[in-house]
């Protein structure tokens, strides 16, 4: 029945073939959060490799137009794995629909379909070194390793949904990522999804089955026995996360000002439950402050009103730069760390802006057509200097990732003293009820992970968070909720790789794949011959 139903796959042509091509990168969608069904891949990508079979070459044209079946069969199923993972983000121009609802459908369809370039490229790389039996599953993991490393980097990089994180739905399905991190793991996440398509032919299906058991065996297993050999102890402060679910149009009514800033220092002070012991840092979201604090003495009189002695405030705000002269200000998206006093005694800025979002690329050229960023400010948000470790206080220092910079795990490095935790503070208030809260939450709790740090998510309307170094929730608030986190922030962990080593291992893994690939390319160049 396999057998008859790729060999059906293999010959479709015209539009049943891109239809066919469109729902598989739909359907590996759902691989994702919030429903993690992962099995879908299971499906998904053995259709991949059944369509890339029957992708003919054209043996009379050059190597371009050879490879371009292969092409568009993995851009059709790129542009439908993006559209049905990425369409929220269309909800972000809903909240100033007047200006921006006309760019809908070039965040819906536009964006899905520039990232589908890189599934292209994947398709027409390991068609290019296409072979039979297990040779061209090695060719596509390969292929896909190369794609979503270039994703991570190209035009400012964008690795959001990227494969592998199908393939760590869990807290146990994560451990494995600080052995051979994310790059490595796309790859490896593509081989086993792709195994299936070994059982239509004859050909290696029992090297092929053994090989997807030891992998999804050591990935498993390796995570169980990760977490059934920890013990975490509260060694860092306590901490109250503040989630007071704005509503993002109400961010930007300046009458509105003052009663949202009333609601975060209300929900400061709340005393805490009984038996819970008192926040030694608060954290606020991304841009909760309504107001320049150095332009405004009476908020951080308030906020030292607010806060005892002793406890630290982290709070998402705008920062304002005054260069001098005829020089615009300069903003930056910024976390202040405020002491009981009202004194702001550290800042760290945002350093990866959100293209069209927080600037503008190719901004004289854009801004002359008309074309605006969705949060405006004069000249745009200003880009960090560098990422740097925010100390809070003599026992605690922070690794400040503001909004989508968590979902860069290249990108971690920085300057300063050793962090204790990772602060997220981010407002996905912009993209309402749909899965792209979740599938932010998901990319920051893999960073904890990797880190090896406990994770502080704070976050206006969800999902806000205490997780573990093991990437285990300890205490969460639901998207939409109105609340406050109180908990003890766990201690940091050695890991068993530096990033460096991680990055090296992501080179092993594509060199063992190529070399594979090699391989069996040329056994069946030889055989042929």
């Amino acid at each position: 029945m396999i057998q008859r139903l790729a060999g059906k796959i293999i010959l479709l042509w015209g539009w049943k073939r891109i239809a066919l091509a469109f729902l598989m990168g739909a359907l590996a969608s759902f691989a994702l959060p919030p429903y993690d069904f992962f099995a879908v891949c299971f499906v998904s990508f053995p259709v991949l490799v059944w369509l890339i079979d029957g992708a003919v070459d054209n043996a009379g044209a050059g190597p371009i137009r050879r490879l371009l079946p292969a092409a568009m069969i993995g851009w059709w199923f790129g542009f439908g794995y993006f559209v049905f993972g990425l369409w929220w983000i269309g909800n972000a121009l809903l909240v100033d629909a007047a200006n921006f609802a006309w760019a809908i459908p070039l965040a819906i369809l536009g964006l899905p379909a520039v990232l589908a370039i890189f599934y292209a490229f994947a398709a027409a790389l390991a068609r290019l070194f296409w072979s039979e039996g297990l040779g061209r599953i090695l060719s596509l993991a390969f292929a896909f390793g190369v794609a979503e490393w270039l994703r991570s980097f190209v035009l400012t990089g964008f690795p959001w949904n990227a494969i592998g994180y199908a393939a760590m739905p869990v807290p146990v399905l994560m451990q494995s990522s600080v052995i051979v991190g994310l790059l490595a793991m796309n790859a490896l996440a593509v081989l086993v999804f792709s195994m299936p398509a070994l059982l239509a032919g004859r050909r290696d299906i029992r090297t092929g089955v053994i090989l997807a058991l030891v992998l999804v065996c050591a990935h498993a297993g390796y995570g169980f026995y990760r977490l059934q050999t920890t013990s975490l102890v509260a060694k860092g402060p306590n901490v109250r996360i503040v989630q007071p679910s704005i509503a993002q149009n109400l961010k930007f009514d300046a009458g509105a000002r003052r009663d949202i800033f009333d609601k975060y220092l209300g929900m400061s002070a709340q005393p805490p439950k009984a038996g819970v012991a008192k926040p030694d840092v608060i954290v606020w979201p991304e841009t909760a402050v309504p107001y320049i604090l150095t332009k405004t003495p009476d908020a951080l009189q308030a906020i030292a009103d607010t806060l005892d002695d002793g406890q630290m405030l982290l709070a998402g705000a705008i920062r304002m730069e005054e260069p001098g002269g005829n020089q615009q200000p300069l903003y930056y998206n910024t976390i202040y760390s405020i002491n009981g006093a009202g004194e702001i005694v550290g800042a760290a800025d945002k350093v990866h802006l959100v293209p069209f979002g927080e600037y503008l690329p190719l901004e004289g050229i854009l801004r002359s057509l008309g074309v605006s960023e969705v949060v405006e400010m004069p000249g745009g948000f200003t880009s960090g200097a560098s990422r740097q470790s925010l100390k809070v206080n003599d026992r605690f220092v922070a690794l400040p990732l503001i909004c989508y910079e968590a979902i860069f795990p290249a990108e971690l490095g920085y300057q300063g003293a050793p962090a204790d935790a990772i602060i997220n503070v981010t407002n996905d208030a912009w993209y309402g009820d749909t899965p792209g809260p979740y599938q932010h939450f998901r990319q920051a709790q893999l960073r904890a992970v990797e880190q090896g740090l406990p994770l502080v998510r704070a976050a206006n309307n969800g999902l806000s968070a205490v997780v573990d170094p093991y990437g285990r929730i300890i205490d969460a608030l639901a998207l939409d909720a109105i609340g406050v986190i109180d908990a003890a922030l766990p201690g940091k962990v050695q890991l068993p790789l530096s990033e460096a080593l991680r990055r090296f291992q992501f080179l092993i893994v594509l060199s063992v794949f190529f070399a594979a690939v090699l391989a069996y390319f040329y056994r069946d160049r030889r055989r042929l011959g």
